[in-house]
C-alpha cells in the first residue's frame, strides 16, 4: 500500500512538538486530511533496587487534570545527547538517583494514531543516591515530585487494576517484571535504543 503525501502544512510549533496537517492519497482512491503531532521524543527509567522495588513518582498532568503514577522520565531535548545519557539525566533530575547498570527495556509509540512520539524505556539497576551537592533544583510540577519505592509485583497489580494509566509507566512496569522473571535475559544493550 502506498500513502502518498500530497501536501504538508505546519499548524503550530513549540519546543516540544509541532502539529501538521497532511493531505494523504488513499490506496483506494481519493485523499484524506490527517492531523498529527511531531514530537522531540522521550525517555523513561524503570529503576529497580536490590529489594525488587521500582522507583515511581506522582506527577500532575494538565492535559488529564490528574496526578498520575509515572516513571522518572523526560524529553530528548539536548542536541546530540545519547538516549541512555538522557535517561540518566532524568533519573538524577527527577528523583536524585544514579545507576551503574543500564539496559534497554522497550521502545514505545504511546499514541501513534495522532503522534510520532517514541519513548525509550531503560532499566536502571545498581542504584545509588546523587550526592547532595550535585542535585538538580526542580521547578513547576517537578518541584512536587516525590520518590515512591513500590514492590515490582505490587506495581504490576497497580498497572493491571487501572491505578497506573500512564502508558510508558505501564509498559515499563510490565516489561521489568517480565525481564526479572526471566533472569533479565530479554534485555537489550542500552546503546541499541533508536
Amino acid at each position: 500500500m502506498t500513502y502518498e503525501v500530497l501536501s504538508h502544512t505546519e499548524r503550530l510549533r513549540n519546543k516540544v512538538f509541532a502539529i501538521f496537517t497532511d493531505d494523504v492519497a488513499m490506496p483506494g482512491g481519493g485523499s484524506a486530511l490527517r492531523d498529527y503531532m511531531v514530537h522531540v521524543g522521550a525517555v523513561g527509567v524503570v529503576a529497580v533496587d536490590t529489594d525488587g522495588r521500582v522507583a515511581l513518582v506522582r506527577q500532575y498532568r494538565p492535559a488529564v487534570r490528574q496526578v498520575l503514577w509515572e516513571l522518572p522520565a523526560g524529553l530528548v531535548d539536548v542536541e546530540g545527547e545519547p538516549l541512555v545519557d538522557a535517561a540518566a539525566r532524568e533519573l538524577a533530575e527527577e528523583v536524585d538517583l544514579a545507576a551503574a547498570t543500564w539496559d534497554l527495556l522497550a521502545e514505545v509509540h504511546p499514541s501513534p494514531g495522532c503522534s510520532n512520539e517514541k519513548i525509550r524505556l531503560f532499566l536502571a539497576r545498581d542504584i545509588s543516591p546523587v550526592p547532595e551537592t550535585s542535585r538538580h533544583t526542580r521547578t513547576h510540577e517537578e518541584a512536587e515530585l516525590e520518590l515512591h519505592w513500590v514492590d515490582l509485583d505490587t506495581a504490576v497489580g497497580m498497572a493491571l487494576s487501572g491505578e497506573v494509566t500512564n502508558a510508558a509507566c505501564m509498559v515499563g512496569i510490565l516489561g521489568a517484571a517480565h525481564a526479572r522473571d526471566r533472569d533479565w535475559k530479554p534485555l537489550r544493550p542500552a546503546s541499541t535504543a533508536t
